[in-house]
């Protein structure tokens, strides 16, 4: 059977452009809300500002996890939507929606029972009553957060990334004001500190999610889908088909994200000045990183979509050209690093020992640039093939067997101070990269190869 004629090259880029940038521009404002947050809880205090720190680092696990088990319904509706079957999709994302609730429960769980881990940890008594009052106030946006992460990803999986962009960018725009009021007790509000920087995330979220509904269910993209078309009633059999490629997915998010708490902890041993540094430095390759996170996710809707018109030339083209992509980012963004690592630092700090501490570590982040982008660029091309369990067992290998092990060793036993984490990270994320970058290679080609022998 003869390959189907392939579009030129560059129409494969302009349309991953397309799809990437306003889910780049959504995940920047998502990172800019934690920020905002941060620089606000600062005019506070330090208790506010650890409260907020530890309360965030408990709810962002709970919401990484819930978040990339979802990451199932835009790899499956793209494929459903290839194949012109969008009814299905629609019914499938139903399905989502009840998981969805079925997560927010265990979020919130987390959330509420966060308290024996804090007295683990030895948080301050201060800090975590503090921290406990912005959890349950944050606890109450889990149904809207997780609900409002399945519209989102029903509608990237369809090929329609804005609606990711405009609820960033609402979120955003609320998020500063809602806090003024409630944070610093402004218009009449009482002054609730960390635990207003919660009410205003949750009430956030619900907007949020409200804005997704009302977009889904008025845009006439959205209309051969039927999301909202009719009740439908928890099929079991269908979200465990769900499960199976979402929680591969979450767990393999909760262990990247994993890596850098972990790093972010152990640094944290060595003394106040690398804790700053550290921070300084992972905060800004972190904003860094919402360009490869958004190219991601526009790859893993180019490749199921070609798979679910069987189109599997098309499909490991497509993977091809994103990691591609995120190479070129990868080496520009590194590029500034190499050039500029003192004037970066001197965004976030004025003292001179952090910023030559913080210079030095931003080194080794222009280094793993290149393997932060290729591997999750490759990870998303996986996403797209529906291909997610082998990819879990190479992150646990990676980041935890790997990364933190190399990072341990050189910080505490070779004594290399926070350089040593940052070489660990770095060479997690390398093995990731080869890894799952080889897999991509070997299963598309196995599909361009299957087609190519049939009669």
């Amino acid at each position: 059977m003869p390959a189907s004629p392939q579009p030129p090259l560059s129409h494969e880029v302009r349309r991953t452009l397309v799809l990437a940038a306003p889910l780049v521009i959504g995940q920047l404002t998502n990172f800019g809300m934690n920020f905002v947050d941060t620089v606000m809880a600062g005019r506070l205090g330090t208790v506010d500002l650890g409260a907020i720190a530890v309360g965030s680092a408990v709810w962002s696990a709970g919401m990484l996890f819930t978040l990339g088990v979802l990451l199932a319904v835009s790899a499956t509706v793209s494929q459903l939507d290839g194949a012109g079957r969008r009814a299905q999709a629609g019914e499938f994302t139903r399905q989502a929606l009840w998981l969805a609730l079925a997560l927010a429960a265990g979020l919130i769980a987390l959330a509420l029972g966060a308290g024996p881990l804090m007295v683990a940890l030895d948080v301050d008594e201060a800090v975590a009553t503090l921290s406990m009052g912005y959890l349950r106030a944050i606890a109450w946006g889990a149904p809207a957060l997780a609900l409002m992460l399945t519209l989102r990803f029903f509608s990237e999986g369809t090929g329609h990334t804005r609606p990711t962009m405009y609820v960033g960018l609402l979120g955003i725009a609320l998020n500063i004001p809602l806090n003024w009021m409630l944070m610093f007790g402004n218009l009449g509000f009482p002054r609730m500190g960390a635990v207003g920087a919660g009410w205003a995330t949750a009430i956030v979220l619900w907007l949020q999610l409200l804005l997704l509904i009302i977009w889904v269910a008025w845009r006439p993209q959205y209309r051969p889908f039927g999301v909202f078309a009719r009740f439908t009633a928890p099929n079991w059999r269908e979200i465990i088909a769900l499960l199976k490629v979402g929680l591969p997915i979450g767990f393999m998010v909760l262990m990247e994200g994993g890596l850098f708490v972990a790093s972010a902890l152990l640094i944290g041993t060595l003394g106040a000045l690398p804790v700053a540094a550290h921070q300084v430095a992972m905060n800004y390759t972190g904003l860094v990183f919402m360009v490869p996170l958004g190219l991601s996710g526009a790859i893993t809707v180019r490749v199921g979509n070609a798979i679910g018109r069987a189109d599997p030339e098309g499909a490991r083209r497509a993977g091809l050209v994103g990691i591609g992509m995120a190479v070129v980012f990868a080496l520009f963004s590194a590029a500034i690093i190499v050039l500029f690592p003192e004037q970066i630092v001197r965004l976030y700090t004025a003292d001179p020992e952090v910023i030559a501490l913080g210079a030095s570590l931003l080194l080794f982040g222009a280094i793993f640039q290149l393997s932060d982008g290729v591997q999750v660029a490759a990870a998303g091309a996986l996403r797209g093939m529906k291909d997610t369990r082998i990819p879990m067992v190479y992150s646990v290998l990676a980041y935890w067997m790997i990364g933190i092990s190399v990072g341990w060793w050189l910080t505490f036993r070779a004594e290399w101070g926070p350089a040593g984490m940052w070489v660990g990270i770095l060479t997690g994320l390398s093995v990731a990269a080869v890894l799952l970058t080889a897999r991509y290679l070997r299963l598309s080609r196995g599909r361009v190869s299957a087609v190519g022998a049939r009669p």
